[in-house]
């Protein structure tokens, strides 16, 4: 149950002798929770790329003949979440370029493309339509047209990318993966076979298939594979600045991120939210999925057991149809069942990772008092998101962000919860035992690890109270 989505996943393998579209597949399943509106892979066999791009999601996407089509050794992929640009398979990755010998996947958001503009535009590049990764693959495209090898090319547009990315890209006989200065968004190397060479956004993906975690792709680095071998190339000096979102939510548990486990980690965030809070309550309930990791480790620090006592319908994805306001409002009861003979009469203790508008949160918490809990005291394991992301992640407006506009106290009385508790912001980073300055937190705080440009004027300056000690609300 979800406001914040990520908007895509990337994968990329390279190895002859290999079922490079089928790995590319299941690997693009294991990264279906990263973006579930469309899904795409594009192979090359040495003297063509093929591209197969559609709607929905992956399992739904792609049929056996789709994959048997996709011949070659290099193949890269991608799993969307809409942008501002829609939800068309216009839009979908990978991105042809360069008379479709050029296929791009890129993770995250420029937050300015004027730069990109400006360049294509000054070079007679059309750039009427396209969104930020179009841009980013027109401009290697046009260094391609120049004579440049990919890595060459790649170098070049480079500092024209202004924002955070982890981009997978090949052409005919070569694959590169890059990722900004900050590594803001996930991308990591793994080996399959001998002569294997993969890339992800997340370790899961490489389990998926079999291959071996090599590395992370390190932050302003860009890894080349062709038959020659591999090359590394620091392009810009690393300042790293991992999105710690990844670990609030958007990975996988089974991810490992900067050597440290998203299960481990939400585990610790739950065991600092008891430390930091812990009502008389009878027992802890998760917001599935995310939450359950958090609650398990509250549970074990506070002693009060924990029940599964909201079950999610498995079988409830995402769909294209939208519903009417009377659906809409139904969206709980359908994707998340109150066990009523376990809640009823019971002070409860509600985990979930964050909050964003609180539409959702309100109607989980109601859903629980009319299933007969006596009390429902509310805990997140995040602080209050006062800011806007530019880095990949659909935030709404700031102006639509609960915590914006309400105080703690405010926000609790409008879910209706018993009580309300955010994360301090130093327990979230102490949960995940690594110093706070390897982290991007401008959610949170609103400094933008990367220069958001002429964007800055969407953004209200905020004092945040949340540094050393949550926020907290109790009728």
């Amino acid at each position: 149950m979800r406001e914040l989505n990520e908007k895509c996943g990337v994968f990329g393998v390279f190895g002859e002798g290999l079922d490079v579209s089928r790995l590319a597949f299941y690997g693009l399943f294991s990264l279906q929770h990263r973006g579930q509106e469309g899904a795409g892979i594009a192979a090359s066999d040495g003297s063509q790329i093929r591209f197969c791009r559609k709607r929905g999601l992956v399992a739904q996407a792609f049929a056996e003949e789709d994959i048997r089509a996709l011949v070659g050794y290099c193949a890269i992929g991608h799993v969307r979440y809409s942008t501002s640009k829609g939800t068309d398979a216009f839009h979908n990755q990978p991105v042809k370029a360069y008379d479709d010998t050029l296929a791009f996947a890129h993770n995250g958001n420029l937050p300015s493309t004027v730069a990109l503009e400006e360049f294509l535009s000054a070079n007679g590049v059309s750039v009427e339509g396209k969104n930020d990764s179009e841009l980013m693959a027109e401009a290697v495209g046009y260094y391609l047209k120049k004579g440049s090898t990919l890595r060459e090319a790649v170098r070049q547009a480079f500092p024209l990318f202004t924002g955070a990315f982890s981009v997978v890209a090949m052409t005919r006989d070569s694959l590169v993966a890059v990722r900004d200065g900050c590594g803001i968004r996930p991308l990591v190397m793994g080996k399959i076979n001998s002569n294997g060479t993969v890339f992800a956004s997340e370790t899961c993906a490489l389990h998926a298939i079999g291959a071996e975690f090599v590395r992370e792709v390190n932050p302003g680095e860009m890894v080349t594979v062709d038959k020659s071998g591999i090359q590394t190339e620091q392009i810009v000096p690393p300042d790293q600045k991992f999105d710690i979102f990844e670990f609030v939510y958007f990975a996988r548990p089974d991810s490992t991120f900067l050597g440290r486990s998203v299960y481990e980690v939400r585990r610790n965030c739950g065991v600092q939210l008891a430390k930091e809070y812990h009502p008389d309550a009878d027992i802890v309930v998760p917001v599935p999925e995310t939450a359950i990791h958090v609650a398990v480790g509250y549970a074990q620090e506070s002693g009060i057991p924990l029940e599964l006592a909201l079950l999610k319908n498995r079988y409830i994805h995402r769909t294209f149809i939208e519903p009417d306001s009377h659906t809409r409002d139904l969206g709980v009861k359908m994707k998340l069942v109150p066990l009523p003979e376990v809640l009823k009469g019971k002070r409860v203790v509600l985990i979930d990772d964050s909050i964003v508008r609180g539409t959702t949160s309100r109607r989980i918490i109601k859903t629980l008092f009319e299933a007969g809990a006596s009390e429902v005291h509310f805990l997140i394991s995040s602080p209050p998101i006062l800011f806007p992301d530019f880095y990949g992640i659909d935030t709404p407006a700031q102006k639509d962000l609960i915590a914006t506009d309400k105080s703690v106290e405010e926000i609790g009385r409008y879910l209706g919860a018993t009580s309300l508790y955010y994360l301090s912001l130093s327990g979230l980073v102490g949960a995940t035992r690594l110093p706070r300055t390897m982290f991007n937190l401008s959610c949170f705080t609103g400094g933008y690890s990367i220069d958001i440009r002429e964007r800055i004027r969407e953004v209200r300056i905020m004092e945040v109270m949340h540094e050393r000690q949550g926020s907290l609300f109790a009728s």
